[in-house]
């Protein structure tokens, strides 16, 4: 009689016991999994916005207040070098703009998130303004 009652435990935990452990740990595994970050580093082409208040290049107008501060999200095109800081030209789905910035080390694709204030500045030439909207990174 002892020996089936160890029988029948033995049978219990591994047919039982064991299964749950399993399950327990795929769970926590799967748990665990969903905290990171799971997104493609690619954000140009999975559409995705990093906050309601990034706004798209495209709606950026040169008639548009000086101070007012927006945010931006795109793909770096192209870099200049200034005295003391960079300029690089980003882009998004909507269009692309320059930002003038202190930030060196943005290599050209890399996707970036700026904020900035809207400048304007005016370029008479022969009689046409050919000015140019940009931002200047906060």
């Amino acid at each position: 009689m002892q020996q089936t009652r160890n029988l029948s435990l033995s049978f219990l935990y591994r047919h039982i016991i064991v299964p749950y452990r399993l399950g327990l740990t795929f769970f926590l595994i799967v748990g665990l999994c969903s905290c990171g970050n799971l997104t493609s580093p690619d954000l140009s082409k999975t559409g995705l916005k990093i906050g309601t208040n990034v706004t798209p290049i495209g709606e950026i107008k040169s008639k548009q207040d000086n101070q007012a501060i927006v945010y931006i999200q795109g793909q770096v095109e192209k870099q200049a070098p200034l005295m003391k800081q960079w300029a690089y030209e980003i882009n998004d789905t909507t269009g692309k703009i320059w930002v003038v910035t202190n930030q060196k080390n943005l290599g050209q694709g890399a996707q970036v998130v700026i904020k900035g204030k809207v400048r304007y500045q005016s370029i008479p030439l022969a009689g046409k303004e050919l000015g140019e909207v940009y931002l200047e990174e906060e």
